[in-house]
């Protein structure tokens, strides 16, 4: 009773944290911290989105028209571009001078966009902070782009690794389930106790192999395997993320599944083997149906370990963030992510807590799937009842 307690209480506790964290992301501006984005007084645009500031620094978009306002080609002004204006003797040794010119150069531009730490700016400041757009639930959902260090927007989209999370876990879970089902039903029905003693101990070893080494084996072997199979230019991709995990979450799916037909009362089949069925029939209308719940936990299990799997998919899947077309692209998951940039991200900053976001997402997924698996395992006992 202590022990459910204080398991439950612990598990409550990491959720909060891991929403209170996340949700943070949210209302957030997404122009770094620390910087303004300033535009001259007379200029009638009063808001560009996070996108539009990244495409406006990557001469995508080259007009204030295409952002609804005059049709005057967009100046760009980084600080460093101060010295294209101003002496060094005018800027000062110590910066001291760059509050007046910055106020200076943007009030004589009228088609200026400037981008430059906040701390420079003066407090009669002529030009006017242009509203830069906020990280809201559309655009980080809906997202397309994920790039969280971008200068001076981040692009948080996370749709490019929800896609390449499902791609890779759906993938998984086509390979693994269908041969750890059928490994569990030869272990349990088929194979001879002898061959069972030595099989199911090598199996289940298979769950306490690291998962880096897995991912080693999917360099040397999967990868290139891959590469030349389809000939195609890199080898890593979502099918070599699908087929790492389909392995790794086999150990799994074979000894739940083994353990739940093994359980079916020996009478059942006895008595449905006097009936006439053969051995084929006993399995797929007596032992899968009795043992679904066990078959379904080992489907959650496998599921779970194929979504939250970080190490080995990060080696051999890519690490592309883009929206894949075709699992023989390189794409990047979820777990991937976190692992990836959680080391590099501010304590506390916008990029940190987008990272804990992703940890809801992941959480969710989770928590969806668990619910699915359990409705269609209690539906089907229900119906056998």
């Amino acid at each position: 009773m202590i022990c459910g307690t204080i398991t439950s209480l612990t598990v409550v506790l990491i959720v909060f944290f891991l929403f209170k964290e996340g949700l943070g992301v949210f209302n957030k501006k997404a122009v770094e911290e620390g910087y303004v984005v300033m535009v001259n007084k007379s200029n009638p645009v009063n808001s560009i989105s996070p996108e539009d500031i990244k495409n406006i620094f990557d001469s995508k978009i080259t007009s204030w028209k295409d952002l609804g306002g005059k049709n005057d080609s967009i100046i760009l002004f980084r600080l460093e571009d101060i010295s294209n204006y101003f002496t060094d003797e005018q800027i000062g040794e110590n910066f001291e001078g760059l509050p007046l010119l910055l106020n200076r150069v943007v009030d004589s531009i009228p088609q200026i966009l400037a981008f430059f730490p906040e701390k420079y700016l003066g407090k009669n400041f002529k030009g006017r902070e242009i509203e830069a757009g906020k990280i809201t639930f559309s655009t980080f959902f809906g997202g397309k782009e994920w790039f969280p260090t971008a200068q001076p927007a981040a692009q948080l989209g996370v749709m490019p690794l929800v896609m390449g999370t499902l791609w890779v876990s759906l993938g998984a879970i086509l390979l693994a389930l269908p041969l750890g089902l059928a490994a569990a039903i030869f272990l349990s029905e088929i194979a001879k106790d002898k061959v069972r003693r030595v099989m199911k101990p090598l199996i289940e070893l298979l769950a306490g192999i690291p998962s880096v080494v897995y991912g080693f084996f999917g360099l040397v072997v999967i990868v290139p395997a891959i590469q030349k199979l389809f000939n195609l230019p890199v080898g890593e991709t979502g099918l070599a993320g699908s087929i790492i995990l389909g392995i790794m979450a086999l150990p799994t799916i074979i000894t739940i599944s083994e353990d739940a037909m093994r359980n079916t009362p020996r009478a059942m089949k006895e008595a449905s083997l006097a009936l006439g069925a053969s051995k084929w029939q006993t399995i797929y209308k007596i032992v899968i149906p009795y043992s679904i719940s066990g078959i379904s936990a080992a489907a959650i299990l496998g599921i779970g370990r194929a979504i939250g799997e970080t190490m080995a998919v990060l080696m051999v899947t890519g690490n592309a963030a883009v929206i894949p077309t075709s699992i023989l692209e390189p794409m990047r998951t979820i777990p991937a992510t976190i692992a990836a940039e959680l080391g590099e991200a501010p304590d506390g900053g916008l990029h940190y807590k987008a990272l804990f976001a992703l940890g809801c997402i992941l959480f969710i997924i989770t928590l969806v799937i668990n619910l699915i698996v359990e409705f269609i395992s209690g539906s089907k006992k229900n119906r056998r009842v």
